[in-house]
């Protein structure tokens, strides 16, 4: 089977439903960006080296998750995703546990580091944008508040863990110099 359907050649896309809507539709711009994201955890994932190869099983947990969101948002109406709503709580947990091993942080931090942070930071801002486009959809369509709850806890855990990836590399973070 061929991975062009030609269905879309005139702007339009089908949701999960069936119903055809515009590809600009705020709804296809959310899982849209959703999946953006999820290829570039896949890119953090190439960037991590061994010191840091441990991280790689939470981002393909969470890569698996965006499907799943992804998926929640493609279809209206549909049910809340199943295990979502105790991932923000994980989260949390591994965000305490890195943040231990963390050297405190006094300053703001310019994105950066190595390889893997930067990626990772890159991760992070996507996952706001994200978060803003489910914030702008809720306001028009029923949408998962648990997937909304999931993604701002998420950037929280993409910041940690970029600084996290930094600091076992030995890549320096370079603070904020206010003018």
């Amino acid at each position: 089977m061929p991975i062009y359907t030609r269905t879309g050649d005139k702007g339009k896309t089908s949701l999960f439903d069936g119903t055809r809507v515009l590809k600009s539709h705020m709804r296809v711009d959310a899982y849209g960006t959703v999946d953006e994201l999820n290829s570039a955890i896949g890119f953090s994932i190439s960037q991590l080296s061994s010191l840091n190869s441990h991280l790689k099983g939470e981002l393909e947990m969470i890569q698996n998750d965006l499907l799943d969101i992804g998926s929640a948002l493609a279809t209206p109406h549909a049910m809340p995703v199943i295990g979502l709503e105790k991932r923000p709580k994980d989260f949390e947990l591994l965000i305490d546990s890195m943040t231990t091993k963390l050297p405190e942080l006094k300053n703001f931090i310019l994105p950066g580091g190595g390889r893997a942070g930067s990626s990772l930071h890159v991760c992070r801002t996507i996952a706001r944008r994200v978060e803003r486009k489910l914030v702008a959809l809720m306001q028009e369509e029923d949408i998962d508040q648990g997937i909304v709850i999931y993604i701002n806890r998420l950037s929280d855990l993409f910041f940690t863990m970029a600084r996290f990836a930094n600091h076992v590399e030995k890549k320096k973070e370079l603070k904020w110099r206010k003018k």
